[in-house]
């Protein structure tokens, strides 16, 4: 399995060698110091685009500290913040099961590697999954992890991906993307 490089919230991926993780109150903090910038430079409204599940509490996390800071404070924050997640877009969660009906998993996806394929197309390798589907389970600490999920796969089956997929996942999701930022920017802030 190859090192797992990600910006946020892997450490449950520490026994795969090559790991880089933040811990929670790194990657909450690092998000309220990325966001307080911006807001000094006058952006109003921050969308975060995620790729990752393990992430997704954590953004959660340092929204409501970034939206409690002003609340405390008694002033309004100046700023909207926004989550999305790519495979929670309009469309793309539908169009992935209608293209892996069996095998997508929660983790290692035939979904994701397929839009690695698109985009990365001379990198395409293959290998033998066995079994063709992993097993599913809970996810908790490292060591745990890598005894449950020994190829980092969880209940899926990356063989099925095809960059033909992947190019269909990426151009359904930029289309909804667009949608959503569209919808965002025309969110009116209160004076």
């Amino acid at each position: 399995m190859a090192p797992t490089f990600n910006i946020g919230m892997a450490q449950h991926h520490l026994g795969f060698p090559g790991t880089i993780s933040l811990r929670p109150s790194t990657f909450i903090a690092a998000i309220g110091d990325w966001t307080r910038s911006l807001v000094v430079h006058g952006f109003e409204k921050i969308l975060f685009l995620n790729g990752h599940g393990g992430n997704v509490s954590s953004i959660d996390a340092a929204f409501s500290e970034l939206y409690a800071e002003a609340s405390f404070a008694r002033r309004r924050a100046g700023f909207a913040l926004k989550l999305c997640n790519w495979w929670d877009l309009e469309g793309v969660g539908e169009l992935a099961r209608d293209q892996f009906p069996t095998g997508h998993g929660a983790h290692a996806t035939p979904s994701e590697i397929a839009i690695t394929q698109y985009a990365f197309p001379d990198s395409i390798k293959s290998a033998d999954y066995a079994p063709p589907i992993a097993p599913t389970g809970p996810i908790r600490e490292a060591l745990d992890f890598r005894a449950r999920f020994p190829d980092g796969r969880i209940g899926s089956d990356p063989g099925l991906a095809t960059r033909e997929k992947g190019r269909a996942l990426v151009e359904l999701a930029a289309q909804s993307l667009a949608r959503e930022l569209e919808a965002f920017g025309r969110e009116p802030m209160p004076d």
